[in-house]
């Protein structure tokens, strides 16, 4: 199954610890679950397996659980001519691309899950990959055509790492950030403290912790509030030779600013599994900015997500049937 978005653009998770829940409201009115608008039989099955009753749609459908990153207008469609639908599973931890439609339907009763914290460990893993990749300067060394002599690069070890977003994608980050014995400073909303992290402030310290950080991590939820969080004043507060991974929405980095800080040499290198604009034009400066990296938002393939959003719909099928708390609930105020 294809699980991308009507423009081709693929959306991973980006923020939502696993479990996340958010309390408050009615429960949801229980019955027949749909699967739209491709019900993969990895889905039917994790569904049914899990206690629910998977039919076509209809008026007396209760759960719906949507398969595709796009199509907003179809599935708006689909909740006016069946407003008896009383929770929606969404494919994706970033719901970014359902915003508008998200704001609409505030407080119209519904339950919403995404699959937050789902796809947390391969994200993670792709995040390490690029930061490694680019510490050593491995974008520099494929691209060369003869023996260079030179030694720089520079190790991961006892870095002092910053990690902006505490959702799942952090939580397992961190755990595969320990055996490099690294200094990890997680920036969120709240400064509550976040398993693994050596301390955790608020967005509002964001310039403090980035003066010391030799490598940050970009992981947080794409929202009005997170929009340009790193952007030339940000990059500027780095110590010179710091090196950014964003593998979560390229609008939460500012691409312009990111490149100027690229040829400027002060910044020691990106790895890039998102961009602004995205896809990336084939004739955009940071596809040939020095030590840069980019991976065409690839962190979770699709080999990858179909079993873990299986799992997810399983999860949520049991609460839905049982009345018991959903993994990854929608804060509508919030927007993730």
């Amino acid at each position: 199954m294809n699980l991308t978005g009507a423009d081709g653009r693929r959306h991973r998770p980006v923020a939502g610890a696993p479990g996340a829940a958010v309390t408050g409201g009615s429960p949801p009115q229980v019955g027949p679950i749909a699967i739209l608008p491709e019900a993969d039989p990895a889905f039917v099955e994790a569904a049914s397996a899990a206690g629910g009753r998977v039919e076509p749609l209809s008026g007396a459908t209760r759960g719906l659980v949507w398969t595709s990153s796009g199509g907003g207008d179809l599935l708006e469609s689909v909740l006016a001519e069946h407003p008896a639908i009383s929770w929606v599973q969404l494919p994706w931890a970033g719901v970014d691309a359902f915003a508008d439609l998200l704001r609409r339907h505030r407080g119209d009763g519904r339950v919403w899950t995404s699959a937050k914290g789902a796809y947390a460990q391969p994200v993670a893993e792709h995040a390490l990959a690029l930061a490694l990749a680019v510490l050593r300067e491995l974008p520099r060394r494929a691209r060369a055509t003869a023996w260079e002599a030179d030694e720089r690069g520079r190790t991961l070890y006892g870095a002092e790492v910053v990690i902006v977003g505490a959702g799942g994608i952090a939580v397992e980050l961190l755990a595969l950030l320990a055996p490099f014995r690294v200094r990890a400073t997680v920036v969120r909303r709240a400064d509550a403290a976040v398993p693994g992290a050596a301390r955790t402030v608020s967005t509002d310290r964001l310039a403090e912790v980035l003066a010391t950080a030799e490598v940050v991590f970009v992981v947080a939820a794409l929202t009005p509030a997170t929009r340009g969080l790193i952007g030339a004043d940000e990059l500027a507060a780095l110590p010179a030779g710091a090196v950014l991974v964003n593998v979560a929405r390229g609008g939460l980095v500012d691409s312009d600013a990111l490149v100027a800080a690229l040829e400027s040499g002060r910044l020691g290198g990106a790895g890039l599994d998102v961009t602004e604009p995205e896809p990336l034009p084939a004739e955009h400066p940071l596809w040939t900015a020095p030590n840069c990296l980019v991976t065409p938002h690839v962190a979770d393939t699709e080999a990858m997500t179909v079993p873990l959003f299986a799992h997810r719909i399983a999860a949520n099928v049991a609460a839905f049937v049982g009345g018991t708390t959903f993994d990854g609930r929608i804060d509508l105020e919030a927007g993730y």
